[in-house]
């Protein structure tokens, strides 16, 4: 039996020195090398950011209420614009009758406005709340992996 060989009937295992010795150099496999990619101090920070949004600790719950807050401040500045415009229309007509006089294709102004204006308003704020939320939670996504 030679110095390798294992239990009976198990064949010789070759030693961890050993077992490439006989390879030429080219079909030796180097040994493993760390590759960085990247500068690893800032990763730190935002392991420690998402764990603390994770795990909802104090700091986290207020970067949370910081978006939310931000949403709600959108929503309401967009909601209350829109409320106050469409509230003033009946105003100006009221206090401005010569303009509830107006007829455009056989209607009156007012019934044009008060009847169409909602549609396309409503949409449009729709449309600028949902692009304007999407910004924040970019913003908020872009704060973290900092």
């Amino acid at each position: 039996m030679s110095k390798h060989s294992g239990p009976p009937g198990q064949p010789d295992q070759p030693q961890p020195g050993e077992r490439d010795a006989w390879l030429p150099v080219s079909g030796r496999k180097n040994r493993r090398r760390r590759v960085v990619l990247a500068d690893p101090r800032g990763r730190g920070r935002v392991m420690r950011t998402i764990i603390e949004l994770e795990e909802q600790t104090s700091v986290g719950e207020k970067l949370i209420r910081d978006l939310i807050r931000q949403q709600l401040k959108t929503a309401f500045l967009l909601g209350g614009g829109t409320l106050t415009l469409l509230a003033l229309l009946p105003l100006v007509f009221f206090l401005a009758p010569g303009l509830a006089e107006v007829e455009l294709a056989g209607v009156r102004l007012p019934w044009l406005l008060l009847g169409i204006l909602p549609f396309p308003l409503c949409y449009g704020v729709g449309y600028a709340y949902r692009r304007l939320a999407e910004s924040h939670e970019h913003d908020f996504v872009s704060s973290v992996d900092r």
